[in-house]
């Protein structure tokens, strides 16, 4: 059967793949290879996965810390405004007040599934 212009082992076969089912490979396409790294799995580079190149962790002050747990008592989800007021007021910047939440929010759903 004449395979397609668009199927899975030719595309793989014209970026380089060659035949899909190389010995280095383990039996894998390049293009299952490439899925597998853009979604963390064995070829990412450990099981962390790859931070973003330059930017390093953002270690927070203990009255930073205060302040963000003080406001996530309040309220758990925050508005546009109130995002901007804590960002001016811990020197932040507004994604960072945004990435935290979530990761609290995330920290507390782990935290009642684990007390049940």
């Amino acid at each position: 059967m004449e395979k397609g212009p668009f199927s899975v082992e030719r595309l793989a076969q014209s970026s380089g793949g060659g035949a899909g089912g190389s010995a280095a490979g383990g039996g894998q396409s390049s293009v299952s290879r490439r899925v597998g790294l853009a979604r963390g799995g064995p070829a990412a580079g450990g099981p962390q996965g790859s931070a973003t190149p330059g930017r390093s962790r953002t270690k927070f002050s203990a009255a930073q810390l205060q302040e963000l747990e003080r406001s996530f008592r309040e309220q758990r989800y925050l508005g546009a405004g109130e995002k901007r007021r804590l960002a001016a007021a811990l020197s932040l910047s507004q994604s960072q007040i945004k990435t935290w939440f979530q990761n609290r929010r995330m920290k507390l759903k782990r935290q009642t599934q684990d007390a049940r």
